[in-house]
């Protein structure tokens, strides 16, 4: 077992999640146990993640998406409220990481891209930020558009969507992982060719097309699979306690 409040405090250490200003609170959301037994690792805080811990006797529960976003209203009912009244009933903690760990260079959802795609020479995709929340990256050979699309279909089990461009050949690109589609507009004035995250808008099409950027849809959850997996190991290894990762096939 490992204390609670040491693995809170490491992590916050390791992500430097102080540093960000973020859309939700980064670190413990709901306290349980004060003692760690297994930690469950999930993308979302959904139900069956919740589900699966208890099933599990994971007594905490580390995810990328837990709850109290801004904008949302203050009262804990309804589906949110069913939620963390499972649990407070079973003791088990939410450990929540959002844009930390998005951007930490070696644990992070962007770092994981970069590695299942193997590329090169990692650079800012804005390099007035302090902690990048998307980065560039090159290719080793020059692709097609059409043969990248395959590629990174391949490397991430997914249906990516390709929003085509005039440019005939694809190696220096732009990535953020998640929701992050108007960074295209980044990766176009870094003079990128292609550029990837998670979802698509309907303005996108037209910005890929003017801007003169491919733009890959890649799967809000299917990008951001990785962080809390790789976090979930640190700790693991770092306290010497089980983890495991929960997987539920979100296609969007």
């Amino acid at each position: 077992m490992a204390k609670l409040n040491e693995i809170i405090q490491w992590c916050d250490h390791i992500l430097k999640s102080h540093e960000f200003k973020d859309y939700a609170p980064n670190g413990l959301q709901i306290e349980g146990d004060a003692e760690v037994n297994k930690i469950l690792c999930a993308v979302t805080a959904s139900q069956d993640a919740i589900e699966a811990a208890i099933e599990q006797g994971a007594n905490l529960l580390l995810v990328h998406h837990g709850y109290f976003w801004k904008g949302e209203r203050y009262p804990i009912t309804g589906m949110r409220g069913k939620r963390i009244k499972r649990l407070i009933q079973h003791d088990i903690s939410l450990l929540a990481y959002h844009l930390p760990l998005d951007s930490h260079p070696t644990l992070g959802n962007n770092a994981s891209i970069a590695d299942l795609l193997e590329l090169e020479n990692i650079e800012a995709l804005d390099p007035s930020e302090r902690h990048p929340i998307g980065n560039i990256g090159y290719l080793k050979q020059p692709m097609s558009a059409t043969d990248f699309k395959h590629y990174v279909s391949t490397r991430l089990k997914f249906d990516v969507t390709h929003l085509t461009a005039e440019k005939a050949s694809i190696q220096k690109i732009g990535y953020c992982t998640g929701g992050a589609q108007d960074f295209i507009v980044k990766a176009a004035e870094q003079n990128c060719d292609a550029y990837i995250s998670g979802e698509v808008s309907e303005r996108t099409f037209y910005e890929a097309k003017e801007l003169n950027v491919h733009y890959y849809a890649c799967g809000h959850h299917a990008t951001e699979r990785f962080g809390v997996q790789r976090l979930g190991k640190a700790i693991s290894e770092q306290f010497n306690i089980e983890y495991s990762y929960f997987e539920l096939n979100n296609p969007i």
